[in-house]
């Protein structure tokens, strides 16, 4: 799950790393109390969770009230590469000295953090590791044996920072990297982080990334989730319990295992088909959880063809065909669909089919097959 700015460094205050007092606002009346309350200068930042916002017109500063009501109107509703703004952040304007650049991220090929620090901040950093990547300097730290400040320095002495900072900013990265361990987060990004005239350091942006997996264990983490910036199918699959991901294509897949789906997903673009959606109805699933999943697979409008394949294992293909049956009851589907039913129950589930004599519904005995077949579905060029 991904924080907003505010919420980045709420997040970041709890665990002791420096961060300019702020307010978060919905409204310009909020906007011009909350200046008020931090003080003039103060910089009013839009609330998007894409970067670019300086570039776009989002972060502006504001010398007295005229200026922050103005600058909250002109910013509250702006569209910023496709994310309108809803809230925005106002805090007290910072001096700066130099900004430097400090990320962690949990590197899986390593099974370990990977701790990144630059004193090129401020700007992409993708383009600094384009043009100069000796400037960021990288390390990786051992989860057992956590972060350590022999860690810190290494990584100031290699990025090449002031050695009167060495210190400082060695304390911020222990700082950052207990927030990223006690959140469970998966990336946590400060960019600029800021050395001010006094020499201290201070988080300017952030940037955070929770394990939605881990969410459960942090309560008021997930109080944090914003519904009205997620799609409305993937929301609505949450809504099931279902493991579900919305893709460019027009083909529904459904299946059992994320290895299977992934698998269906290369077999359909094989055979020339763009997939609309990736969707694990998860083992055991029973007839209620695929009537559910039809109903997502079909809230989509650009689906032209929905392929089942199902491998029964805990999955009883009998249970899939019952669900299968009261979706078409409940639904109505116009789109055709094609079923490869394989594994525990599989003579039974095709006999329900049969059975039934569902409109519109192809069976193929494989996965080639089916997914051959509702390619020239979704194309029109089959019946």
């Amino acid at each position: 799950m991904d924080l907003l700015e505010y919420q980045g460094k709420q997040l970041f205050a709890r665990h002791g790393i420096p961060v300019p007092d702020g307010r978060p606002a919905r409204t310009v009346d909020e906007a011009v109390s909350a200046a008020k309350e931090v003080g003039f200068p103060c910089a009013v930042k839009a609330q998007v969770k894409i970067g670019g916002r300086g570039k776009a017109g989002g972060i502006k500063i504001a010398s007295d009230e005229d200026e922050a009501r103005e600058h909250a109107d002109a910013i509250l509703g702006m569209d910023i590469k496709g994310f309108t703004v809803h809230e925005i952040w106002i805090e007290g304007a910072s001096t700066i000295e130099a900004e430097y650049y400090a990320s962690i991220v949990f590197d899986r090929g390593a099974k370990a953090p990977l701790i990144m620090l630059s004193t090129q901040g401020g700007m992409d950093i993708e383009e600094v590791a384009d043009s100069n990547p000796d400037a960021i300097a990288t390390l990786h730290v051992d989860p057992l044996l956590g972060f350590q400040d022999f860690h810190g320095r290494k990584l100031c002495f290699a990025a090449g920072v002031d050695a009167d900072l060495v210190r400082p900013i060695g304390a911020f990265l222990h700082q950052l990297y207990g927030t990223f361990v006690a959140e469970e987060a998966v990336l946590v990004e400060v960019n600029p982080l800021i050395v001010t005239p006094e020499r201290g350091v201070a988080a300017l942006d952030a940037k955070v990334t929770l394990d939605d997996n881990a969410l459960f264990r942090h309560p008021d983490n997930a109080n944090l989730r914003d519904p009205s910036d997620e799609d409305p199918q993937e929301q609505m699959a949450k809504e099931r319990g279902l493991t579900f991901v919305k893709l460019d294509g027009d083909i529904g897949i459904l299946g059992n295992g994320a290895g299977l789906v992934m698998s269906t997903l290369d077999v359909v673009a094989q055979y020339g088909g763009a997939p609309a959606n990736f969707l694990d109805a998860g083992g055991g699933s029973k007839a209620e959880a695929i009537t559910s999943a039809v109903e997502v697979i079909l809230s989509n409008d650009s689906v032209k063809a929905v392929l089942f394949n199902i491998f029964g294992g805990i999955t009883r293909c009998d249970e899939v065909a019952n669900g299968l049956i009261e979706a078409f009851k409940q639904l109505n589907p116009s789109v055709p669909f094609v079923v490869r039913l394989d594994g525990t129950n599989d003579v039974e589930g095709r006999k329900i089919l049969a059975e039934a004599s569902l409109p519109n519904v192809h069976t193929a005995a494989t996965m080639d097959e089916a997914a051959q077949k509702v390619v020239e579905l979704a194309k029109g060029e089959a019946a």
